[in-house]
């Protein structure tokens, strides 16, 4: 039996998606398992659309979250949440608060609506069948969930970027440790892979294959073209090792850098870059091991998001560019 190498294989994550094929946009659920996970959050990146990102952050109340949405849809995409929330309330899941369980469900959102219809936003319901549909199996990846619509290289605009999606990555470290990755992939950038490749991004006003997005930007028609763009890349890491709340923030920190490493370039004024962490808390870790992997995790999920996806919206897949 092959090994799980998705995000799914860290016990006690389950990850759903909802995709709306023909509006070209969707949602992506993951739902933490025993009574949730502690929770950490890094933001950055200049347009961020989020929900619950306060309440991860160390010095406040909550510390487990039940699960975190990724949608598509821009602003109009955090209603996927209510999805999640509606699910987990009626199994009497999330945190005590007087007579009440009010089920924890940080979310993030991307800019996807310059592909497929700008009239197509993930819904409630999206996110409720998102969860119904959650399963520890590996995860699909592509142009699934909240990468349905996803897009790399929006430097000249909406119609020479290259189709995108979600992908996710995971490793097993010995001593029954686990730390994975699911990342949905919409750059105002590159996407690089490990030998330094662009596998998908900006393509040229004319001819075939890649423009350097940052060298691109050094140029006058840089300037002008960034004016319009909208993007964002989003996604959760995870593992089964034992954190504290601070620790795990510092791992959502730490795995901000396999974003760096693998798009380029990133954290942008167009961007809202959020990743969330989570730890199931079974097995003793250092945070510092679990971050450098969580890092790594985030890399490879990003090149997976943009390998595993095909033409859509118009725009092509990296590997018909490369071709």
């Amino acid at each position: 039996m092959a090994t799980n190498e998705t995000i799914t294989a860290v016990p006690g994550i389950r990850v759903g998606h909802a995709t709306d094929e023909v509006g070209l946009t969707g949602c992506t659920v993951v739902l933490c398992d025993g009574g949730g996970a502690v929770g950490g959050v890094d933001q950055r990146g200049g347009a961020p659309g989020t929900r619950e990102t306060d309440l991860l952050r160390p010095m406040h109340l909550v510390q487990r979250a039940h699960a975190v949405v990724l949608a598509g849809g821009s602003a109009f995409g955090l209603a996927a949440a209510d999805g999640a929330v509606r699910y987990l309330a009626e199994r009497g899941i999330g945190y005590r608060s007087g007579p009440a369980r009010v089920p924890i469900v940080p979310a993030a959102i991307l800019f996807d609506l310059g592909v497929g219809s700008a009239d197509a936003r993930p819904t409630a319901d999206m996110g409720y069948a998102a969860c119904l549909a959650a399963s520890d199996a590996p995860v699909e990846q592509g142009n699934v969930g909240a990468g349905t619509g996803c897009s790399a290289g929006k430097l000249l605009g909406a119609g020479h970027a290259t189709k995108t999606g979600i992908g996710s990555a995971a490793i097993h470290l010995g001593g029954g440790l686990v730390v994975g990755a699911l990342i949905a992939v919409n750059p105002f950038g590159d996407v690089v892979d490990e030998a330094g490749r662009i596998v998908a991004g900006t393509r040229p006003l004319r001819g075939s294959g890649f423009t350097d997005s940052l060298a691109v930007l050094r140029s006058f028609t840089g300037r002008l073209a960034m004016q319009a763009a909208g993007a964002t890349v989003i996604g959760v890491v995870a593992t089964n090792a034992r954190l504290n709340k601070e620790q795990t923030n510092k791992v959502a920190q730490m795995a901000q850098d396999g974003l760096a490493r693998s798009i380029g370039p990133a954290h942008t004024m167009f961007d809202g870059d959020t990743l969330f962490a989570l730890a199931t808390g079974k097995v003793r870790a250092s945070p510092t091991l679990v971050g450098a992997y969580a890092a790594e995790m985030v890399a490879r999920a990003i090149v997976a998001a943009a390998k595993a996806a095909v033409a859509a919206g118009g725009l092509p897949a990296g590997a018909d560019v490369l071709e």
